[in-house]
């Protein structure tokens, strides 16, 4: 078991990672591959996963939407999410207020971040509701109003894998085991630097 800890931490080691054609970057570990690599992904998305965890990160690029408030844009498209992914039973765990990112201004106009946690029992791909897994999702929305782009942010942690899930293939069914065991970072603290660590390298992007 110990000497596959120093491959497993080598995998966990995070470096800046370019996205959307290096205008936008952000910090995560290595263990996440680039899906587009695998199947085709919307030109709005970038999406990296660790299949032997089952875990997920989806950096996503929307046209701003003017008619949801700052507070609680993060939980408004969590809710939205949860919609489109048929999702049952989504409860949100906890919201923040909103913050000011200055780091992220761009024609003078101040764009503001909130986060929203939530559990959720969603399907994977085109499985039906039997095979269900109960997952939470942390979520990020930085609105960058100069540029009329909502960003999201959202990550992936299964907490229960369901036997006829595909995923059992790959991680087994039952209670996910937890990332400390595994020897890797926490799925929370993924995302925290995902999300702090997000800079636009070239405006023209948008």
């Amino acid at each position: 078991m110990f000497s596959l800890l120093p491959q497993k931490m080598t995998e966990d080691t995070i470096f800046e990672r370019p996205l959307f054609e290096g205008k936008i970057s952000s910090t995560f570990p290595h263990r996440f591959q680039d899906i587009s690599n695998i199947r085709e992904v919307p030109d709005h998305q970038e999406v990296f996963a660790d299949p032997s965890r089952d875990e997920s990160l989806i950096f996503e690029l929307l046209e701003y939407k003017p008619d949801v408030a700052d507070n609680g844009s993060a939980t408004w498209f969590l809710q939205d999410l949860a919609g489109e992914q048929d999702a049952e039973g989504c409860v949100v765990i906890e919201q923040s207020g909103v913050l000011e990112a200055p780091g992220l201004m761009y024609r003078n106009t101040l764009p503001v971040i909130s986060t929203a946690v939530g559990q959720m029992t969603i399907s994977k791909g085109r499985q039906g509701r039997e095979a269900q897994n109960l997952v939470k999702v942390y979520l990020a929305n930085l609105r960058l109003k100069g540029v009329e782009t909502d960003v999201l942010i959202t990550a992936y942690e299964p907490i229960v894998i369901n036997p006829l899930s595909e995923s059992a293939d790959t991680v087994g069914a039952g209670v996910a085991v937890p990332a400390a065991q595994a020897g890797c970072k926490p799925m929370d603290e993924v995302f925290k630097l995902a999300v702090t660590s997000f800079k636009v390298c070239d405006w023209s992007l948008f």
